[in-house]
């Protein structure tokens, strides 16, 4: 069995502790009683001499907004028992001074365990406490979360429930540890987020941090780190008061804490967790030295009047911060003004806020609540001489801070509830009707209407209740405290007008940040400090960006469609590029491309008019000519296919059809420079060898045969593509991979190769009759042909971008313009400008001239043109078939000027062999 001991606590009425009774600040009997605990005073003085006895001293610093907070329970309780709420059971109460200390609490809370009845108000010690029946069976407060800890394991011995109005550390929704635990208010969890999102909101990160050195502050301070933290808001100092006013070392702290706010230059933010008779005494250090900052205020100082009347308070800055949700109290105020009629006689509280507006009442407002809050318990013995009553209607309701009193209240409330439930089936006059556990399990369920709105606890025994979010404004000369907005969590700042979101958003022109704000296309660099809030602004790298302020790295463009420049806010998409059809080089080349068309059309036409003509046949006839025109007239149709966006067709149709045509082109003029070397040449071993190569239609389907089976396995095997060359940063060109360079290649290197040919066999013809002598323009041709592609290979490996198609159109145009013009254009001169060359005379006098001068003699030497060797077979044979006498077998034609040729057509093997003689000399 434990004993509670009665201590001194030096007032009048109890200058020593006769018994237990002597130890409760207010108290009125009832059915059921509810326990209260309330730090009506700041500190408890410790005495100084030596050795300390187990004897709680008397309290000092009367604390106004405490006291109310007391009455306001009181006020509950008295309304309660005057509704029908309980149905005729009353409610008692006991509230006790836990002087902000928690051995002070701790005796209280004894007491509360001690067995009702019991005439020494023991605690008797069980194993097992289910129907043990204690001297009350709830308690409201305590006021500090510091002394609720302590308190809530000792009241957790009986479950007995404790709702406090006040006591918001995030450790006490921890239900293992502190089962019987239940607030009105929210966590500080919830604050500390709000106060996050306040910095947030306003730009600021690089702020300071006050707190009490206590549980309460401890983890305060510790919730609102981890909420910075998250946010990137950095903490530049924090500072630790003592939590207690004795300590000796309290005023050097609050002057080490003021010294590190006027040196950190870069810092205009601080936010204070602690009690508020340290908010006073730091801010009085803090106008001394003129330090005018943004203070963020918590819920236990953010709406102390005592703190807005400081003397000068304007010139600390601006004071913003987080206060309980309040409601209706008008009924409190009501019993506020009627305060002076009630009894003092069971409220100590009361009886020592009338000796002190004895003793202070003639001071003005500041020095007046100054003066209450500075005196002693044993200071008022020695000035209760006096027995003048004197009462301030004014001064209690001007101190009500709306939150903590709706609060106070509600805690009541939610109890008498609860209460109610356990009292439907069951006499509640008797004390020992049920027991606290049993009221605890009522407590989780209950629901209180507050202002139309369901309240009920979570399951962390919280109410989930919104922030009013506070504004110290100066009005008239005088600071008050104005509601600025609501704060939910869900919802964020909500304002009820423009006017006060202007209030709201002048807290954004304040700066509080270790560097610049990185701006929209920047991104912050790390420096050495530990704090990520120090840091350089860079510009994002070229293909980055940053689309917010204070970005900690850029975002890539997505993909390689999208780039953007070096401090960029945004990608851009890149500008596609192709040979168009509107683009300048393009309509020249097309201009080329056309004018090679019309002239292979003019050829043809002037080649069909002269069809009988000796140039038109010696070219070796008009169907060669045609299909030399016809794969000239490709080449330059495929070229339309380098130009505009490229396709999979024309990817596939261009090198293909490119590569056919000019092939077979190639084939037709090499037959003919077989031809042309066949008729003119006179060694009988190089004839021998023509004779057998000379094979027109096989040559021509062969070689151009091959060419088309290389492109068909090109196509198949690797076709060419559409490819998006992203070689140019801002750009993307849309061109043909050519799928295989090497099929590329071996196509190119296969009509080289035939070119080659065609080059040696037109080489060795170089020397023919000059009217005839198609094979010294088949050799410039080729020289042609063969120059322009050797610059093509260097030229077109180095070259990228748009223009890469324009390279192989210019090389295709220059080599088929420099065959076309060198086959035809002679001709088409001869035919034009020079009619008196182009027929049979004339001819013939070449043919002679020319024989005469290989023959070295003037002596007519007799030609046998059979299939075996024949000189002139292909020319002389065409003129002889003219002559009249040819249907009798007889060839006859002479030169002018020159002896006369005969000869004679002789059938063998279905062709025509011609003799002639040749004259020897002239």
């Amino acid at each position: 069995v434990f004993l509670i001991p009665c201590f001194v606590i030096g007032t009048d009425v109890a200058l020593s502790c006769q018994n237990a009774d002597d130890f409760v600040g207010a108290s009125s009997p009832g059915d059921i009683v509810i326990g209260g605990l309330f730090a009506v005073h700041s500190e408890m003085l410790h005495p100084e001499e030596d050795p300390i006895k187990p004897v709680i001293q008397s309290c000092a610093g009367f604390e106004i907004q405490v006291f109310l907070q007391t009455l306001a329970m009181i006020h509950a309780i008295e309304t309660i028992n005057n509704s029908t709420l309980l149905s005729g059971v009353t409610l008692g109460y006991e509230i006790y001074d836990t002087c902000a200390e928690v051995t002070k609490a701790m005796a209280s809370a004894l007491r509360f365990l001690s067995k009702l009845n019991s005439s020494e108000d023991a605690v008797e010690f069980k194993c097992n406490y289910s129907d043990y029946i204690p001297r009350v069976k709830a308690v409201t407060g305590a006021t500090y979360s510091e002394v609720s800890m302590a308190v809530s394991r000792l009241l957790a011995l009986q479950l007995i429930p404790q709702v406090s109005p006040a006591s918001s550390a995030e450790i006490l929704s921890d239900k293992i540890r502190f089962p019987s635990f239940f607030r009105t208010i929210p966590s500080d969890f919830h604050q500390t987020r709000a106060m996050t999102r306040l910095i947030c909101e306003s730009g600021w990160n690089w702020i300071g941090v006050i707190a009490t050195d206590d549980d309460n502050g401890r983890f305060a301070l510790e919730s609102f780190g981890v909420q910075a933290m998250a946010n990137n808001v950095c903490i530049a100092f924090k500072e630790m008061l003592p939590a207690y006013l004795s300590d000796s070392t309290f005023h050097t702290k609050v002057d080490q804490a003021i010294e590190k706010i006027v040196k950190e230059t870069r810092v205009n933010v601080i936010v204070v967790f602690m009690r508020q008779f340290h908010v006073l005494k730091l801010f009085e250090k803090a106008i001394e030295r003129n330090v005018n900052k943004i203070w963020i205020a918590s819920d236990n100082w953010s709406a102390a009047v005592k703190i807005s009347t400081i003397p000068n308070i304007k010139q600390l800055g601006t004071v913003v911060g987080f206060g309980f949700k309040n409601g209706d109290i008008s009924s409190f105020q009501e019993f506020l003004r009627n305060l002076h009629e009630k009894p003092t006689e069971n409220n100590k509280f009361l009886r020592e806020y009338i000796m002190l507006l004895s003793v202070c009442a003639h001071l003005e407002y500041h020095d007046f609540q100054t003066c209450i809050a500075n005196q002693s318990q044993d200071n008022l013995l020695e000035n209760d001489g006096s027995k003048t009553r004197i009462w301030r209607d004014d001064f209690l309701n001007a101190n009500v801070e709306p939150g903590f009193i709706h609060s106070t209240i509600l805690a009541v409330y939610a109890i008498a509830h609860a209460i109610k439930g356990k009292c439907k089936d069951r006499d509640c006059k008797d004390p020992s009707a049920f027991t606290p556990w049993e009221l605890l399990e009522e407590l989780k369920k209950v629901v209180v209407i507050d202002d139309d709105k369901e309240v009920k606890f979570d399951s962390n025994g919280d109410i989930s209740t919104s922030y009013d979010v506070l504004l110290w404004k100066e009005i008239d000369g005088h600071m008050e405290i104005t509601t600025m907005a609501e704060y939910d969590a869900e919802k964020g700042f909500v304002f009820e007008d423009e006017e006060k979101k202007k209030d709201f958003l002048a807290l954004k022109k304040v700066q509080s940040t270790c560097s610049q704000h990185c701006r929209p296309g920047q991104v912050k660099k790390v420096t050495e400090s530990p704090h990520t809030c120090c840091y350089e602004c860079i510009y994002c790298p070229e293909n980055h960006y940053s689309n917010k302020t204070d970005m900690d790295y850029c975002y890539q463009c997505n993909n390689k469609t999208y780039w953007a420049p070096i401090n960029s806010t945004t990608c851009y998409r890149k500008t596609i590029y192709f040979l168009a059809w509107t683009d300048w080089f393009a309509i020249f080349l097309l201009l080329l491309s056309a004018f090679g068309v019309v002239l292979v059309l003019s050829i043809c036409v002037i080649f069909t008019k002269n069809l009988d003509t000796p140039v038109v046949k010696a070219s070796g006839g008009l169907t060669v000519c045609y299909i030399i025109l016809f794969s000239h007239f490709l080449i330059f149709l495929s070229t339309v296919f380098f130009i505009d966006v490229p396709t999979e067709f024309k990817c596939k149709t261009r090198q293909a059809l490119f590569g056919i045509s000019f092939t077979l082109c190639i084939s037709c003029i090499l037959i003919k420079s077989l031809k042309i070397l066949l008729a003119f040449s006179f060694d009988p071993k190089l004839q021998n060898f023509l004779k057998c190569m000379y094979k027109p239609i096989p040559t021509v389907v062969i070689c151009t045969g091959i060419q088309v089976i290389i492109c068909t396995f090109w196509l198949i095997f690797r076709t060419p593509f559409v490819n998006q060359n992203f070689s140019i940063p801002r750009a993307i060109i849309l061109e043909c991979n050519e799928g295989s360079i090497v099929a590329f290649g071996i196509m190119l290197g296969y009509i080289a190769a035939l070119a080659f040919i065609c080059f040696i066999f037109a080489f060795k013809g170089r020397k023919l009759p000059e009217n005839y002598n198609e094979a010294k323009f088949i050799t410039f041709g080729m020289l042609i042909y063969f120059i322009a592609w050797i610059v093509f290979i260097p030229v077109y490996a180095t070259t990228f971008g748009k223009y890469l198609p324009a390279v192989e159109i210019i090389v295709i145009l220059i080599s088929n313009y420099g065959i076309l013009c060198c086959t035809f254009l002679p001709k088409c001169y001869i035919i034009i400008y020079k009619q008196e060359t182009n027929t049979k005379s004339a001819f013939l006098k070449m043919v002679y001239t020319y024989s005469s001068k290989s023959a070295g003699s003037v002596a007519v030497s007799q030609v046998s043109l059979d299939s075996k060797s024949s000189s002139l077979q292909a020319t002389i044979t065409d003129w002889c078939k003219t002559e009249n006498d040819s249907m009798n077998g007889n060839c006859h034609f002479q030169v002018p000027g020159q002896p006369a040729i005969k000869g004679k057509i002789l059938p063998k093997n279905g062709a025509r062999t011609m003799v002639r003689k040749r004259v020897s000399s002239i």
